[in-house]
């Protein structure tokens, strides 16, 4: 049965917040809002949380996750980010967009696309999900809480209590957040491509 922690969507109650990154590094799974929609977290060398997201979300090895920086700085320890898509990306964030880059070698290869050793970075402006980073240390792994057959991320924490019980750890309550989820941008290839246009204004990415 998941633990259901309610924090405060504007002055997050500290306590509370170490509670759920201590969980994150005891393998964990959560949902949490984001300033998109709710995801699905956990720490970066939790190999069985991220097998627990594909099933929850019924996806291949080939999903792009994507990790949830603290700031542009920690975003550029797990990408590169050439100087074009550095002045592009750094212009909308924090924000809601994702953003697909060449991982470093930092990034455990499990977490990349298998073909092209590439991973998605996000930063958001959501104030819990930056508590939780700010503790964390590290980037939290994260996928958008879309479940089969479904279009847009759950925004309510109460009904991915009630949906989600047994398969995940703790769900986050800080208030309903927007249920859109991130623009992704792919800049792998150096110019930017547009997967899907979501929260964040597409046009400015758009060729």
């Amino acid at each position: 049965m998941a633990r259901y922690v309610d924090i405060h969507p504007d002055n997050p109650q500290q306590r509370l917040v170490d509670q759920v990154v201590e969980a994150l590094r005891d393998d964990a799974l959560i949902a949490y809002p984001t300033d998109s929609g709710y995801a699905l977290g956990c720490q970066l060398g939790n190999r069985d949380g991220r097998d627990r997201i594909l099933r929850i979300r019924q996806l291949d090895d080939k999903h792009h996750f994507t990790l949830m920086c603290r700031d542009f700085a920690q975003l550029g320890q797990f990408v590169h980010v050439d100087n074009h898509a550095f002045r592009a990306i750094k212009a909308v964030t924090p924000g809601p967009y994702t953003f697909i880059l060449p991982a470093t070698g930092e990034v455990p290869r499990r977490l990349m696309h298998p073909k092209k050793r590439t991973v998605g970075v996000r930063i958001t402006d959501h104030v819990v999900t930056c508590a939780l980073l700010e503790a964390m240390g590290e980037p939290i792994l994260t996928s958008t809480l879309i479940l089969p057959g479904e279009d847009e991320p759950r925004s309510l924490g109460w009904e991915i209590k009630e949906e989600l019980d047994h398969v995940v750890d703790i769900v986050v309550e800080s208030g309903e957040c927007l249920p859109v989820p991130t623009t992704v941008v792919d800049y792998s290839e150096g110019a930017p491509e547009v997967l899907r246009r979501g929260a964040g204004d597409a046009t400015r990415f758009a060729s």
